[in-house]
């Protein structure tokens, strides 16, 4: 499967690199339900507070700090696409890592599996996933944790988790 993952590091200093992020969205799109295409494209955006909370305010009319953004861009869970040969745009994430900082440490767990936690959720979001209930919302940080097993990462427990991106 081709994966194609814009990277985009606007802080000098981030606990994880562009190749393992891309590892870890190869890793994980392999294994998700997707609808059929040649090739999968996202963007991903590592930034402070301050910028994420522009982003927040204007899209979301949220005048504050979150830690993930997603801006999906497929418009059903299985649209029904024309033969291409171009990848199929699944949409945009920004992550603070600032917040996953702050969220690691509250965790008991590094910032690399905070920031793989946020990276998971919002890709999850970008595929049609939803958390409008107390059902929905564990059976998202269920996929969430499987995902992060999946990359050699571990999380431990999901209860007292918290996104701010509800």
């Amino acid at each position: 499967m081709d994966v194609e993952v814009n990277i985009d590091l606007t802080i000098p200093e981030s606990p994880v690199t562009p190749e393992l992020l891309h590892q870890w969205f190869c890793t994980w799109l392999e294994s998700l339900d997707l609808p059929p295409a040649p090739a999968y494209e996202l963007s991903l955006r590592l930034t402070d507070n301050q910028e994420i909370q522009r982003f927040n305010r204007q899209y979301r009319q949220q005048d504050r700090p979150t830690d993930v953004l997603a801006f999906a861009a497929l418009e059903t869970d299985t649209p029904l696409l024309p033969e291409s040969e171009d990848p199929l745009y699944l949409g945009d994430l920004i992550v603070s890592v600032e917040i996953a900082k702050d969220q690691a440490q509250q965790q008991g767990h590094s910032e690399t599996v905070e920031l793989a936690w946020l990276a998971a959720h919002g890709l999850l979001h970008l595929l049609g996933w939803d958390h409008p209930d107390e059902a929905s919302l564990e059976a998202m940080w269920a996929k969430q944790e499987s995902l992060l097993e999946q990359v050699g990462l571990e999380l431990g427990n999901c209860e007292g988790m918290s996104t701010s991106m509800i």
